[in-house]
């Protein structure tokens, strides 16, 4: 039987980890949303950085990687400027850049948690 081709959702979410590990990302998780009822996107990417200017780079890093990879550009990207949570929208994948106190206060895996969550091996 032949394999199922893989989704572009989950080739571009591939390339956002990529980009993440690139800048020593910390604590990368996949969640796949695409059974869960009322989802944004297909994916979110999360990861974890330890100051601002490691949040800058993984955020360039993802930028960077999506673009010479698949010629797309983030369809909206926010919080590039405080620093904290640093969020790449496109569209069928989030990627989610937070410091790591943010992301313990925001608790985004708990708050998904219908989601199917895979940790990515640093």
């Amino acid at each position: 039987m032949p394999r199922k081709k893989k989704q572009d959702s989950e080739k571009l979410a591939e390339v956002v980890v990529k980009g993440m590990q690139e800048k020593k990302a910390t604590d990368i998780v996949v969640m796949d949303l695409r059974e869960v009822k009322n989802a944004v996107a297909d994916f979110f990417v999360l990861c974890s950085g330890n100051s601002d200017k490691q949040l800058s780079a993984i955020a360039d890093s993802v930028d960077e990687l999506v673009y010479k990879e698949r010629k797309e550009n983030p369809w909206h990207s926010e919080g590039k400027n405080n620093k904290e949570w640093v969020l790449l929208d496109y569209i069928s994948v989030v990627a989610h850049i937070l410091r790591k106190d943010k992301r313990e206060f925001y608790a985004l895996e708990r708050l998904w948690g219908d989601a199917k969550i895979e940790a990515i091996d640093e």
